[in-house]
């Protein structure tokens, strides 16, 4: 099963991706995680990554989009993956769809968490790093609405909403009962 997650920060995508990935046997692919390896191994992508990210603004797509094709080239995601955090643009839905493509395969399904701002302010501002400054996150949602919503529309026809307000059991349930499983 190949799934995109889609939602803005503090949504909780990175928490249910691992849930559904143990649950559905396929690797969680989180952009967020990807950047972080290669920042803490200060590699020139890392580097780079990292200017963007303590200013709150997204890495370009060119940096991700690499990052990610080399990812999927790995056995552990031949039959499927969840990516996290991925793509965040219509240009990068279209360079995703490119990758598949090289690998004649699609999507199976993208869902979107969906959590007030409100909520998410709350959450995030609770989460203690050092990036989570409250100019900083309203920043990531702006960019969020901005360029990341749309994919919303992009992705109508695998777009599966799922309610991320509860426990993360109950937002865990609602997934998989999305996911048919």
């Amino acid at each position: 099963m190949r799934i995109v997650l889609l939602g803005p920060p503090g949504a909780g995508k990175g928490t249910q991706a691992q849930k559904l990935a143990e649950k559905l046997g396929i690797p969680h692919i989180s952009t967020g995680d990807l950047f972080r390896d290669n920042i803490s191994k200060a590699t020139e992508l890392g580097i780079e990554a990292k200017k963007y990210l303590d200013s709150g603004d997204l890495v370009p797509a060119t940096l991700t989009n690499r990052l990610v094709d080399d990812r999927l080239n790995d056995a552990d995601a031949a039959e499927g993956f969840i990516l996290d955090g991925f793509p965040r643009s219509v240009e990068q839905a279209e360079a995703l769809k490119d990758m598949l493509a090289a690998r004649n395969t699609t999507l199976d399904a993208v869902l979107e968490f969906r959590v007030s701002e409100q909520e998410l302010l709350d959450r995030l501002k609770s989460r203690g790093r050092a990036d989570d400054t409250e100019d900083v996150i309203l920043n990531r949602m702006k960019v969020y609405r901005d360029e990341t919503a749309p994919l919303l529309d992009y992705y109508q026809a695998e777009l599966k909403t799922v309610d991320a307000i509860g426990s993360l059991d109950e937002v865990f349930a609602r997934a998989l009962q999305v996911l048919g499983r």
